[in-house]
């Protein structure tokens, strides 16, 4: 009597209950140099592409800025090629300067009286003074311009945007509505630069997670590009809204223009603060 207990139909080389694996898929010399093609694209594009875009910049403000050097103290005059960069530098080496000269009194003073001036020519003063007012609002240090990512509905219930805040609705806008209102920008796609400007109540806006840098990019890219959920792994399991919530009272204030309110805490930003 055989000691070794073995089915009839059994390898004996083979382990009981090993598993079987699956063939390995072996590609043929033109998918290999297709995968290899795509690599090398996906290794080189983004590269090249930065570069060249940097170059175009750099060659633009060299192009507007080196000119206006005298010839006398133009390096290039000397050297038999040119200096690609030249021009970025002394802008950058001219923006610290003249920072550097208004923080001090002599500048302060400067200032007030070119203000002044700008200020009694009619055209020019507009133009100057919005101009200024958005450059202090967005370089300022507690400033919270373009400083979080939010998801709104637009055009309509049901569709979802991605916006960035822009400061608190204050003033006439706030003053004439009810709630407490945000501003926010709703940029375009691909084209981040273009968009509109839009009054949300508070309590519609939902906080994302990724990082305003991550929020364009997924614009730019038209949502070729998605970021991870940065929140913790319990609250990505909890919906905050749905397309069904505003749906019937949306038809009952369009068709009979009835007040219609919504049940308290139901909507979006107050699920995520609650």
């Amino acid at each position: 009597m055989n000691s070794n207990n073995q089915t009839p139909n059994q390898n004996p080389d083979e382990t009981p209950g090993a598993e079987q694996r699956a063939p390995l898929r072996v590609l043929s010399f033109g998918q290999r140099m297709r995968a290899y093609f795509l690599a090398g694209i996906l290794v080189i594009a983004p590269i090249s592409i930065t570069l060249y875009l940097a170059w175009l910049f750099i060659g633009f403000v060299d192009s507007k800025i080196t000119p206006l050097i005298p010839l006398k103290y133009n390096p290039e005059t000397y050297l038999p090629f040119a200096l690609p960069g030249l021009g970025l530098l002394i802008l950058v080496s001219a923006l610290m300067l003249t920072g550097a000269m208004t923080a001090g009194f002599m500048g302060r003073v400067w200032m007030r009286f070119t203000e002044q001036v700008l200020a009694r020519m009619p055209v020019i003063r507009n133009i100057y003074s919005a101009v200024k007012q958005i450059f202090e609002t967005v370089l300022a240090d507690k400033s919270a311009a373009f400083r979080e990512a939010v998801l709104v509905e637009y055009p309509r219930r049901g569709i979802w945007a991605i916006a960035f805040i822009t400061g608190r609705t204050e003033e006439e806008v706030q003053n004439i509505t009810e709630e407490e209102c945000i501003n926010i920008f709703l940029p375009t796609t691909p084209n981040p630069t273009s968009g509109f400007l839009l009054f949300v109540p508070k309590k519609d806006l939902i906080s994302l997670s990724m990082t305003v840098e991550e929020a364009i990019k997924m614009v730019i890219s038209g949502g070729i590009i998605t970021p991870p959920d940065h929140r913790p792994k319990d609250q990505q399991k909890t919906p905050l809204t749905a397309a069904h919530v505003y749906e019937e009272p949306d038809i009952l204030r369009e068709k009979e223009r009835a007040p219609v309110l919504a049940p308290k805490g139901s909507r979006p930003g107050e699920k995520q603060n609650s």
